[in-house]
């Protein structure tokens, strides 16, 4: 292996003695929609290459449920969603129902088992729900229903997120962009002189 790193894999299982999560008192309420990540997010928000996700809270609070439309522009094999657009829509709704229970964390890691094809012209249900909250780790599992939501499972995803601070944004996101949602070039560059 010479000098490559080993890094430890972590587990997606939440430990035994994880408590159950806590809805966040500014998330939306059960039945409301959710809010896009940013304007500019190719998973939820309306602009030329998203997947226009939209998702709403479910009646626990920590949950949410997502619609993805499957179109042309989704292709993978011919007439079925790509696989990678299927594990990008998991991300995205894993992503939404974290905020149900966390205002800021990033993937660290996700597992998605593939169950059947999706074809295009198809409606593909999300039910995304936190599962525990332990430290800095949200436990997040989902799962994918063709055209109802109670319909034929597409597949399924795990996922571990880790709660991050502003600090990481502005550190690792580009300028323009921190900029545009409001953010001073003064406020960026002491974060980035702090690593």
């Amino acid at each position: 292996m010479g000098n490559v790193r080993r890094v430890p894999i972590s587990t997606i299982d939440p430990p035994a003695d994880a408590e159950a999560p806590q809805k966040h008192p500014k998330a939306p309420g059960p039945g409301e929609r959710t809010r896009e990540h940013h304007s500019q997010c190719r998973g939820c928000a309306d602009v030329p290459g998203s997947l226009r996700i939209r998702s709403w809270v479910e009646d626990d609070g920590v949950s949410v449920r997502s619609r993805f439309d499957v179109l042309d522009e989704h292709q993978g094999a011919p007439g079925l969603l790509h696989g990678g657009l299927l594990m990008t829509a998991f991300d995205d709704s894993l992503g939404t129902a974290h905020t149900q229970v966390v205002r800021a964390a990033v993937t660290a890691r996700m597992e998605t088992d593939f169950r059947r094809p999706v074809p295009v012209g198809t409606t593909l249900w999300l039910r995304s729900q936190v599962d525990a909250v332990v430290g800095r780790k949200v436990y997040i599992s989902s799962t994918a229903y063709l055209d109802e939501l109670d319909g034929e499972v597409a597949g399924t995803a795990r996922s571990l997120f880790l709660v991050v601070g502003a600090e990481h944004f502005l550190r690792h996101s580009r300028p323009e962009d921190l900029e545009a949602l409001g953010a001073s070039r003064e406020t960026i560059e002491a974060a980035r002189a702090a690593r």
